[in-house]
């Protein structure tokens, strides 16, 4: 991967992004940056199934959220710089281990080199592309043949909480865009023989406590504007993880305002999916981002 100006996010910062060197939004250098490759269970059932979804965390994120679990590799850059051959020694190896997928989590700084890793070794299981949702419809159009399963956010409808809390201003507009571009890339939601999704798009949303208003306007663009066969799951496990300043964010959901979401949700139609226990809200779900299988000597084998 040569140097060359980056627009593959909506920042569209054209900074020179070389093999060693990064800037703008994410930060990252060309080659990708990962702080993790593991079998993971913490997804949805038809992603982890009963092996695992063998997850690549990678390192950078173009946005800012205030309430990020993973804050250590996308506000940190936690991680390590690899190669192409070893990204696609990373998705064999996976593989091996027996994941039912190979789970792409935040990897929009790195699409080129990604689809270089795929050239070199394309795994029979799906691919997953797990992302904020805040995409360039361009970037994606790239990944047309080679992402099997979509996994995007749809985090806000009101573009004034996105930059408040994500840094951005623009967020609902680029992932609906997003969103409806994956729905038309994949169809509808195929899953194999043991419930494991081959291929479709899932929606994600998480609740915010103080902010249930702005899932019900979320809830409400899903059920207009998806394509029968887009699933979604709604995800009550917001930890309270957000710095001074977001008062609203120092407490976890409460049963009330889980049960007004989840009402809307049935009320809406939107049956297709999952529904998160708000028992799931809990540090302790959180990776380790330690550079599990990353190098070739530290792999899960």
């Amino acid at each position: 991967m040569d140097r060359f100006s980056c627009r593959l996010c909506p920042r569209q910062c054209g900074v020179i992004r070389t093999p060693e060197t990064g800037g703008g939004a994410c930060g990252m250098p060309a080659l990708p940056t990962a702080a993790r490759a593991a079998l993971h269970t913490g997804e949805e059932p038809c992603i982890s199934g009963t092996r695992g979804s063998g997850t690549v965390f990678f390192s950078g994120c173009p946005l800012r959220c205030v309430f990020c679990q993973n804050r250590r590799i996308s506000h940190e850059r936690f991680g390590e710089t690899v190669t192409v051959e070893r990204l696609a020694d990373i998705f064999r190896e996976l593989e091996a281990c027996g994941a039912h997928n190979i789970n792409l989590v935040s990897p929009t700084p790195f699409v080129p080199v990604i689809l270089e890793a795929l050239d070199r070794y394309r795994p029979a299981v799906p691919i997953v592309y797990n992302t904020s949702g805040y995409e360039c419809v361009d970037t994606l159009r790239q990944l047309e043949g080679a992402v099997d399963v979509y996994l995007p956010d749809c985090k806000y409808a009101d573009a004034a909480l996105g930059k408040r809390l994500s840094g951005v201003l623009d967020y609902p507009q680029r992932a609906q865009e997003a969103i409806c571009e994956m729905a038309r890339q994949t169809g509808p939601m195929q899953l194999d023989a043991d419930g494991i999704a081959v291929r479709g798009t899932l929606v994600r949303h998480l609740v915010l406590p103080g902010h249930t208003n702005d899932s019900l306007a979320v809830l409400d663009w899903l059920a207009a504007s998806l394509p029968a066969g887009v699933w979604v799951s709604l995800l009550f496990q917001y930890t309270p993880l957000a710095p001074d300043g977001y008062p609203e964010l120092t407490r976890r959901l409460t049963r009330r305002e889980c049960r007004k979401v989840w009402e809307h949700l049935l009320a809406l139609g939107l049956t297709d999916g999952y529904v998160q226990d708000r028992a799931s809200a809990d540090a302790a779900y959180i990776p380790a981002f330690d550079l599990t299988g990353i190098r070739p000597d530290t792999g899960e084998n």
